[in-house]
C-alpha cells in the first residue's frame, strides 16, 4: 500500500498548521501514512495537473484536499483521468482510489478516508504506547530501529510536546502478540529512566493516580512556572484527593514570607539557585500538610534578571516528608513559552519518578 496527499491551496492564505496536524494525526492513529505530501497553489493549473497525474501513475491511494470553490474543477479532472465517477468523497478504479475533500472540513474528511481504507484492505490495527519525558531523541530512534528488527507489520510515530514524548506503536492483525510484546519490551528496556506510562494517559493523570494509590498529598511552590505545574494536576478530575496547595511565590519577599526562604540565601545565592529551590521545598514540608513537595525557580526570559545567570537556567526541587530533598538543575533553550512549558513537564515527571522509586 502506498499513499500520497495533495493539498491545493490559495497561496495568499497561510496554511493552518494546527488544523493540518490534526488532519494528519487522524490517519497516523489509524496506521495510514503518506509516502509523499505535496502542496500546490490553485493558481498553477500545470502544477495541479502534474501532481494529480503522478498520483494516478505512482500511488495506490491519493488523498486530495482543496477549497470548496475548486472542488468541481478538480473532481472533473480526476473523473476524466481515472474514467470513473465519485461516490461521495471517493472514486475507485481497479486497485486505485482517490478521495477528494474540503480543506474547511478536513477532520471529518480524514475520518471518512480511514473508514474507507479499513474496508478496502480489511485490516485492523491495534496500538500501544511508550510515553517518556526528556528522553534523548537519538536514544528513542536507536531503540525504534532496534525494535523494528523484531519483525511484524508495525509502524511507529513519535510526538513531542515540550519534552513530553509519545511513542505510538501500531501493529496489524498480521503481527503476533509475542512480536508486539517483544517490541514494547525493547523500547521500555532502552528508555526505562524516562518512561512514565505504557498507555495513552497524560503525565498529570499518571501523577494523580500514583498519589492516590500511595495515599499521598502533594504541594507545589512555583516561581517562574507561575502556577502551571499545579494547574496541570488540578485539571485532572478528583485532584482534590491528592492536592493540598500551590503557592506561586514570584517575588523574593513572597519566597521569604510564605516559604521561609532565608534572607541570606536570597542575598548570597539568589532566587534562582539550588539552595532557594531546596528551601522552597522545605518550607512546604514544614507545614506537615503534604507528603511530597515540589519547587520551581528559574529564568524564563526574554531577558535575564539583574544577575549574570542566563535565560533558561532553572532548578526544580522535590522532597518527601521525612526524606532528603533533591534539586535538579536545568539549562533550557528556546523562548519564554517553551522554557516554561518544558519545565512544567519536568516538574511533574520528577514528582512522579520520586514517588514511584
Amino acid at each position: 500500500m502506498n499513499n500520497c496527499l495533495v493539498i491545493i491551496r490559495n497561496k495568499k492564505l497561510n496554511i493552518n498548521y494546527d488544523r493540518l496536524s490534526s488532519f494528519m494525526r487522524i490517519f497516523y492513529e489509524a496506521c495510514y501514512y503518506f509516502d509523499k505530501i505535496s502542496v500546490v497553489g490553485f493558481d498553477s493549473s500545470k502544477g495541479i495537473s502534474d501532481q494529480l497525474i503522478e498520483c494516478k501513475a505512482s500511488y495506490e491511494n491519493a488523498i486530495v484536499l482543496c477549497n470548496a470553490e475548486q472542488h468541481e474543477m478538480i473532481a472533473g479532472f480526476l473523473q476524466k483521468m481515472y474514467g470513473e465517477s465519485f461516490d461521495g468523497y471517493f472514486l475507485s478504479s481497479g486497485t486505485s482510489s482517490v478521495a477528494l475533500g474540503d480543506i474547511e472540513d478536513a477532520n471529518n474528511f480524514a475520518k471518512a478516508c480511514v473508514s474507507f481504507l479499513n474496508e478496502k484492505y480489511d485490516i485492523r490495527y491495534d496500538k500501544f504506547y511508550v510515553k517518556c519525558v526528556a528522553a534523548p531523541s537519538e536514544l528513542i530512534y536507536d531503540s525504534i530501529e532496534k525494535a523494528c528488527k523484531d519483525g511484524g507489520d508495525t509502524a511507529f510515530a513519535v510526538y513531542n510536546s515540550f519534552g513530553d514524548q509519545t511513542i505510538e506503536i501500531s501493529y496489524s492483525s498480521k503481527t503476533t502478540k509475542m512480536v508486539a510484546d517483544g517490541i514494547q519490551h525493547t523500547l521500555v528496556s532502552d528508555l526505562n529512566d524516562y518512561v512514565y506510562t505504557l498507555d495513552d494517559s497524560t503525565l498529570e493523570e499518571c501523577l494523580y493516580e500514583l498519589l492516590k494509590l500511595r495515599r499521598m498529598k502533594i504541594s507545589f511552590a512555583e516561581s517562574f512556572t507561575g502556577g502551571g505545574v499545579a494547574a496541570r494536576l488540578v485539571s485532572v478530575p478528583g485532584a482534590s484527593e491528592v492536592f493540598f496547595e500551590g503557592i506561586t511565590a514570584y517575588a523574593n519577599d513572597a519566597k521569604r514570607m510564605r516559604l521561609k526562604v532565608t534572607e541570606a540565601t536570597l542575598q548570597q545565592q539568589g532566587a534562582v539557585s539550588e539552595k532557594t529551590a531546596q528551601e522552597m521545598v522545605q518550607g512546604l514540608l514544614n507545614t506537615f500538610n503534604c507528603d511530597i513537595a515540589v519547587s520551581t525557580t528559574g529564568i524564563a526570559g526574554p531577558q535575564s534578571d539583574n544577575t549574570s545567570k542566563p535565560v533558561g537556567l532553572a532548578y526544580i526541587g522535590v522532597g518527601i516528608r521525612g526524606g532528603n530533598i533533591k534539586v535538579y538543575k536545568f539549562n533550557y533553550q528556546g523562548d519564554r513559552e517553551s522554557i516554561t512549558r518544558t519545565a512544567i513537564n519536568d516538574a511533574l515527571f520528577i514528582a512522579y519518578k520520586t514517588i514511584s522509586n
